[in-house]
């Protein structure tokens, strides 16, 4: 997201929306914003109350509030998934938002994000991915770094509970965002990534598997989106889904687009396309990113590119 919309308003508490221009200092450069980050966490911190407190972190998006989209032109690269999973019962297609019931590996490798943004603590959603170092989460660039400053206490929490952490709680290492979002928070390239220290011997990869993602796959795709929206009406107790035929932002990005209605707290889970309901396993294109605030029930996310492809490089060989 470009701080210096002329109209912009941050999903940040349930319920609440705090809208108005954003303020602050010029814009960085690529020089003095590095794009990735080694977040201090305290052992300890995230209790089950914590977790079950923090306040959601999203974006909702005016006009005249983007900078102009990047041209990308690549061939397509894809990296398949870790492992299969059990079977799980289909669900509603097309979706606009309900609970996801039917399990397979979607239920593992998809999690709530919690870490410390400013004075309060806050959560955004993320997805296990495959990768070289077998430790790599992607989530959105806001929710590893926004309004010029990278977020601290960051973990992730595969298949969170109701303040329970069924696969432990797993803290990051180093966060990483794309080039863009890293020195000006340009929101086409609204995505992050962590590398997670190994938990009880284990990287990430083997206690819950992961995805696959695709690069430069295109447009106008069948796809599923997966989160744990906080914001009224829900309560960031449940792993939610939106299924749909996506298309492209006409406005301000180049953007997917998914009739959706989740809320704050969804941003940065993952968006799939060939989602296999019966094994939960799909390929990553992308993630819940924005809304606009003339435009209800409908999210958007990054095209999956050359610079998203980059920030994974160099998250996956940290």
């Amino acid at each position: 997201m470009n701080r210096h919309r002329t109209a912009a308003s941050v999903l940040l508490a349930a319920g609440a929306l705090i809208a108005g221009a954003l303020s602050a200092a010029g814009p960085a450069t690529a020089a003095d914003a590095p794009a990735s980050f080694r977040p201090q966490h305290t052992q300890g911190f995230w209790t089950a109350d914590r977790m079950r407190s923090a306040t959601p972190l999203d974006v909702v998006a005016a006009p005249g509030s983007g900078r102009a989209p990047v041209a990308s032109s690549a061939q397509a690269t894809r990296i398949a998934p870790t492992t299969p999973s059990a079977a799980a019962s289909p669900t509603a297609f097309p979706q606009a938002g309900g609970a996801w019931t039917g399990g397979g590996a979607v239920v593992k490798t998809s999690g709530r994000v919690f870490f410390t943004f400013g004075d309060r603590t806050a959560s955004c959603s993320g997805d296990s991915i495959t990768s070289a170092n077998g430790s790599t989460v992607i989530t959105a660039g806001h929710c590893v770094k926004y309004q010029g400053t990278w977020h601290t206490n960051w973990i992730f929490v595969p298949g969170y509970d109701d303040g329970n952490a069924p696969y432990g709680q797993w803290s990051a290492t180093k966060t990483f965002a794309t080039d863009q979002w890293a020195a000006s928070e340009d929101m086409n390239m609204d995505v992050g990534l962590a590398v997670v220290a190994p938990l009880n011997g284990q990287k990430l990869s083997q206690a819950v598997g992961a995805q696959g993602i695709l690069f430069n796959g295109g447009y106008n795709k069948k796809m599923y989106s997966f989160g744990f929206p906080a914001a009224a009406p829900y309560d960031g107790k449940k792993l939610i889904y939106c299924s749909g035929s996506t298309g492209k932002d006409f406005l301000l990005t180049k953007d997917h687009s998914l009739a959706c209605n989740m809320t704050g707290g969804s941003s940065g889970g993952p968006w799939f396309q060939d989602f296999n309901e019966a094994t939960g396993l799909g390929t990553q294109v992308s993630v819940n990113s924005f809304g606009y605030n003339f435009l209800p029930n409908r999210m958007f996310g990054p095209y999956f590119g050359n610079e998203a492809k980059a920030a994974y490089d160099k998250a996956q060989n940290s």
